[in-house]
């Protein structure tokens, strides 16, 4: 998924690698060349889905770092294997 905003620059990789941790996700954060974050997160649907109303909400009730204005839909796929923690790249 692609979260546009004031994303980059503000801990925002960090809070979203540690929101997924805690909901026992695996996979990356990382920035992109044109200032959106890219999250790719594996694991249950209801924890992939908690991931993403956690980016959305407005306000955040978890401290979110920056300012979201949108994220894209999550697209699903078969998990891919051997993928262990979540980082930020």
């Amino acid at each position: 998924m692609a979260v546009r905003g004031r994303v980059q620059g503000v801990g925002f990789r960090w809070w979203t690698r540690a929101r997924a941790l805690e909901l026992g996700l695996v996979g990356h954060a990382r920035n992109t060349a044109d200032g959106r974050v890219e999250v790719v997160a594996q694991g249950s649907r209801g924890a992939v889905n908690r991931l993403v109303d956690l980016l959305r909400e407005d306000p955040s009730t978890t401290h979110r770092p920056g300012q979201v204005v949108s994220v894209s839909t999550p697209l699903e796929s078969e998990p891919r294997a051997g993928v262990t923690g979540f980082v930020e790249r």
